[in-house]
């Protein structure tokens, strides 16, 4: 599988025994086929998949039109509803991507957006 933003060949990273991800060889973005994120974001240690740098991640976060990497469909920027400074491109049948950096900030809330959470919005 090649990387939707940078064009790297992707490599599986394994977490436990059964649970694998693609991350690029190059730019450090990875992959997660449906319900991936989500299952590993309460798992202890995952953190260490996502070893890319932040900055380089940053930079390929402005790159938003990709396609799929499994269908090649265009993929969708979602801004994450727990944290919304947080975007990803996501397939609705395959899967999510997140630039280097980001499953990190994804997995761990910050005190202020646990508390955030409970406050009223404007408009609503």
């Amino acid at each position: 599988m090649q990387c939707p933003k940078c064009e790297g060949v992707m490599e599986e990273a394994t977490y436990g025994r059964n649970m694998t991800i693609d991350r690029c060889v190059q730019c450090k973005g990875m992959w997660f086929d449906t319900g991936e994120a989500e299952r590993l974001k309460g798992k202890w240690m995952s953190d260490f998949l996502d070893s890319g740098d932040v900055k380089t991640g940053k930079a390929n976060n402005k790159i938003t039109e990709i396609d799929c990497p499994r269908c090649g469909d265009k993929m969708v920027h979602i801004k994450d509803n727990e944290q919304p400074h947080i975007g990803y491109e996501a397939c609705s049948e395959h899967g999510m991507y997140f630039d280097a950096g980001e499953f990190i900030d994804y997995k761990h809330e910050t005190v202020i957006e646990k508390i955030l959470k409970f406050m009223p919005r404007k408009g609503a």
